[in-house]
C-alpha cells in the first residue's frame, strides 16, 4: 500500500526546503472549487481553497518537504452562512478547507515532494470514488516515470446504480467507492484484506481502472498507478482535462 511521508520535523522543513509550485487549470465548463489538505505534522498551505471559474487558473506555493492531497468540489454556494458543496464537500463552512479533508466521494491527488530536486511521487487517486476527471502534468524533471497521470473519463456515466450519487434533478454527480457504499473488509483492504496478497481488484474497483488504467483504483493498486520525477520545480493539475 502506498506510504506518505508524513510527521517531517521543522528543523528538516526548514534546512532542506526547496520551493515548488502546484498550478491548477480548470476546464470544466462550470466553476469549481479546489481544496487541498497537508499531511500530519506539516502547516497547511496557505490557500486551503479557493473558487475556479472555466478557464480560470491559479498557483500555491509550495515549500518541500511537503506531503498532500488536492481535489474539486462542485455545486458550491453559500446558504445561511454555510458554504457546502454537492461533492468532495471538506465541511469547514468557508471556502477555505482550513485542515479539513474531502467528504467522499471524491477525485484525489496526491503528492510527496522531496526536498533539494530529489524524488516526487504523485497519483491520481480513486480509491474515496470518482466527482470529476483530472489530470497532472509535471513541468519539467526527470526520471523514466515523470509524466502526465490522468484521469479524464466521465466515470459518473458508466457508474453502478447502487454506487451513483444524484443530484436533487435526478444527473449522477459523483461514483462511490465500494468500500463507502458496502463497508466491507474485501473492498476497503480493511481487517483480514490488509495486504496486498489478500486485497486483491473487484469487480467494482474494475469499473473505475476500465476507465482510468493510471489512476488508483483500490488500495494497492501501485504498481500502474505511482508516478515520480525528480527536480521537478512545478505541476500543472487540471480538471476536466
Amino acid at each position: 500500500m502506498k506510504s506518505w511521508i508524513f510527521g517531517l520535523s521543522l528543523l528538516t522543513l526548514i534546512s532542506e526546503s526547496h520551493m515548488a509550485t502546484l498550478y491548477t487549470r480548470n476546464n470544466c465548463p462550470f466553476t469549481v472549487w479546489p481544496g487541498t489538505l497537508t499531511g500530519a505534522g506539516i502547516p497547511q498551505l496557505s490557500n486551503t481553497g479557493f473558487e475556479l471559474a472555466p478557464q480560470a487558473w491559479n498557483a500555491i506555493t509550495v515549500i518541500a518537504p511537503w506531503s498532500g492531497r488536492l481535489w474539486a468540489r462542485t455545486q458550491c454556494s453559500t446558504s445561511s452562512g454555510l458554504f457546502t458543496c454537492a461533492t468532495a464537500n471538506c465541511g469547514s463552512g468557508q471556502v477555505a478547507c482550513n485542515g479539513v479533508g474531502a467528504v467522499p466521494p471524491a477525485t484525489l491527488v496526491e503528492f510527496t515532494l522531496a526536498p533539494n530536486g530529489g524524488q516526487d511521487f504523485y497519483d491520481i487517486s480513486l480509491v474515496d470514488g470518482f466527482n470529476l476527471p483530472i489530470s497532472v502534468t509535471p513541468q519539467s524533471g526527470s526520471g523514466p516515470n515523470c509524466t502526465i497521470t490522468s484521469c479524464s473519463a466521465n466515470v459518473n456515466a458508466i457508474c453502478p446504480p447502487e454506487l451513483i450519487v444524484k443530484a436533487s434533478c435526478g444527473n449522477a454527480i459523483a461514483c462511490k467507492s465500494a468500500c463507502l457504499a458496502f463497508n466491507q473488509p474485501k473492498y476497503c483492504c480493511s481487517g483480514e484484506y490488509n495486504s496486498p496478497q489478500k486485497c486483491e481488484p473487484t469487480n467494482y474497483s474494475m469499473v473505475f481502472k476500465n476507465q482510468c488504467p493510471q489512476a488508483y483504483s483500490y488500495a494497492y493498486d501501485d504498481k500502474t498507478s505511482i508516478f515520480t520525477c525528480s527536480g521537478a520545480p512545478n505541476y500543472l493539475i487540471t480538471f476536466c482535462p
